[in-house]
C-alpha cells in the first residue's frame, strides 16, 4: 500500500512543480531557470525537515511522493545544457554551483530545524 501514498503525494507535487516554474517564470526576464531552482530549493528544505520527525508513512507521501514529483533534476540537467548550449555559459555555471549550495544549505536547514524543535 506503499505505492499509495507515493502516487498521492505525487499527484500533489507534480502540478505543484510545474504551476511553480510557470509562476516564477513569469515573472522573471531572464534565462536562468528561477522556477526549476526554486522547486529543487523547497523540496532539498521539506526533506531536510522531514529527517527524523516524520513517521514512516508521511516519510514516503511527502518524501518520496510530494518531494520527488516536485523536485527535478533531469529539468535541472537539461535546462543547464540549454543554457551552455545557447551561450549562456556562465548562467549554466551558476546554475550548478547555486542549485548544489542552496540544495545542500536548504536540506541542512531543515534538518538543524528539526533539531530544535
Amino acid at each position: 500500500m506503499n505505492w499509495l501514498l507515493v502516487v498521492a503525494g505525487a499527484v500533489v507535487g507534480a502540478p505543484l512543480r510545474y504551476l511553480t516554474d510557470r509562476a516564477v517564470q513569469s515573472r522573471h526576464d531572464s534565462v536562468f531557470p528561477w522556477g526549476t531552482f526554486l522547486v529543487n530549493v523547497t523540496g532539498s528544505f521539506i526533506l531536510g525537515l522531514l529527517t527524523g520527525v516524520a513517521s514512516t508513512s508521511v516519510g514516503i507521501l511527502v518524501g518520496t511522493g510530494l518531494c520527488g514529483a516536485l523536485t527535478t533534476y533531469s529539468t535541472f540537467s537539461y535546462e543547464t545544457l540549454k543554457l551552455y548550449e545557447g551561450g549562456a555559459r556562465a548562467y549554466a555555471a551558476a546554475n550548478v554551483a547555486g542549485s548544489t549550495a542552496a540544495g545542500l544549505g536548504a536540506v541542512w536547514l531543515g534538518v538543524e530545524l528539526t533539531h530544535l524543535l
